[in-house]
């Protein structure tokens, strides 16, 4: 196993990786009295809390205030254009971030289980060495494992865009400036937060995507209203173009397209996806595999190819969602408990928080008419919801796909103002097989979003 006579501890429990499934894992034993360790490589709390979802919606948050407080003037108040203080924002993200960081630190000491900082590498089935942040090692041993270490930014292998350092969805939260000028590559769901946020900042911000549209997997109309609020928000938006290469021009940076046209700006921001942390983990000895763009190969219990190890979160090639995360844990719970709890069927929501937000769960239109059923959409502008006209923010549209036979929804994409609390009325229903008489007759509370729904499902299309 190694060279050395290191003594091998063994535990019930061994979380490699301290996402979201695996420190709640790890707690949930650990409170229930067994040994538990978790190796965590320093971001205690992992991605969400430090680098992902936590930060970014914080400074989210800032990026509509600045454009509330721009347009303040419609609601009746003068407070003059606002200006971005970088050392407030800064302080703003990080003070977030550091009480949710010392929150999970405290519910990880307190819960019993044995946090280890370091870097893990697997020597055997279930069995890791850990490189100790302060020195020493130890080689810890699990009866069950869990893997959930993650993933990391991608950087595309454009030619010269190493060599400029580019900021990706990581470093640019450091807010070290508001460039003049930023290039996204990647008109995603990263891409198109930090295009909107930082346009809200001040920046220049133009989005390459290789696409023809943005969002491709999402239906065409509702893609078409989000670009246009992008666009009306200062954002260029370049889709079907790829970019060539990437160089220095003095004091500027020089985006060279396939197409000819060269754009000069001051930062680029690679927004193109994540890749698993798995390449340094020794799985090959552990007896785990991954498939060819390196996530662990799980089955529809979370379990890998080896006995009693199991990988969960974004390194599991779930869909990348603290929340799908979340539900990987209690699949894991389960079947580590004997259960046969499984990931088919999950009806996954997400929410894209862009402004206005754009969240979805169940089938788009498309997908819904690929599947041959019979079909009804329902669209609804969001200026005619009372609530979205108190708010002054009527931009928007909501849509609807009902099974016509059983009257069953299939999927809802809604594009507005506080959409993302609103979608877990829809997903409810869907979870407990509501028709969709159910919201389009139900009294829902005026003046709200959520009243929309009544509306939203008297408003046919097809």
């Amino acid at each position: 196993m190694n060279d050395s006579q290191d003594v091998v501890e063994d535990v019930d429990l061994l979380v490699v990786g301290g996402g979201k499934a695996g420190k709640t894992l790890a707690m949930d034993l650990a409170r229930a009295g067994r040994r538990v360790v978790m190796v965590e490589r320093g971001m205690i709390g992992g991605t969400c809390i430090n680098v992902a979802c936590i930060p970014t919606k914080s400074l989210v948050t800032s990026a509509r205030l600045a454009r509330r407080a721009a347009a303040a003037n419609s609601l009746g108040l003068s407070v003059g254009k606002p200006e971005v203080d970088l050392d407030l924002l800064r302080s703003h993200k990080e003070g977030v971030v550091a009480d949710m960081v010392d929150l999970n630190l405290r519910q990880f000491l307190d819960s019993g289980m044995d946090l280890v900082l370091g870097t893990a590498r697997f020597v055997a089935e279930r069995t890791v060495e850990i490189d100790l942040n302060d020195g020493g090692r130890r080689v810890v041993r699990g009866a069950e494992v869990v893997i959930n270490t993650g993933t990391v930014p991608h950087l595309p292998s454009v030619p010269g865009l190493a060599d400029m350092n580019p900021l990706n969805s990581e470093t640019i939260m450091r807010l070290e400036r508001v460039p003049e000028r930023l290039v996204v590559i990647g008109g995603g769901y990263v891409g198109l937060e930090f295009a909107q946020m930082f346009a809200a900042f001040g920046s220049r911000v133009t989005v390459l995507d290789r696409n023809a549209r943005l969002l491709p997997r999402e239906d065409a109309d509702i893609v078409e209203v989000l670009t246009e609020c992008l666009r009306a928000d200062g954002v260029e938006v370049l889709t079907g173009v790829t970019v060539k290469e990437v160089a220095r021009d003095e004091d500027a940076l020089r985006v060279l397209l396939e197409d000819g046209r060269v754009l000069v700006t001051d930062d680029v921001l690679a927004a193109t996806g994540r890749d698993p942390v798995t390449r340094e983990l020794g799985l090959d000895a552990a007896g785990v595999r991954t498939d060819e763009r390196g996530f662990v190969r799980v089955d529809d219990t979370l379990a890998t190819d080896a006995p009693h190890t199991w990988a969960v979160g974004d390194v599991a090639g779930s869909p990348q969602f603290t929340h799908v995360s979340l539900d990987d844990y209690r699949i894991v719970k389960a079947n580590i408990a004997g259960g046969t709890r499984s990931t088919v069927g999950r009806l996954v929501p997400w929410n894209l928080f862009t402004d206005p937000e754009l969240a979805r769960v169940g089938l788009t239109e498309e997908q819904a008419r690929a599947t041959g059923r019979h079909i009804r959409v329902a669209r609804l502008p969001v200026k005619a919801i009372p609530r979205a006209r108190t708010l002054r923010e009527t931009r928007g549209l909501w849509k609807a796909v009902v099974d016509r036979d059983t009257e069953e929804i299939l999927g809802v994409a809604l594009l507005g103002p506080d959409s993302s609390e609103v979608l877990t009325v829809v997903q409810t229903a869907m979870w407990a097989g509501m028709p969709f008489t159910r919201l389009r007759d139900g009294m829902i509370a005026h003046p709200t979003m959520a009243e929309g729904l009544n509306a939203l499902f008297t408003s046919w299309v097809d």
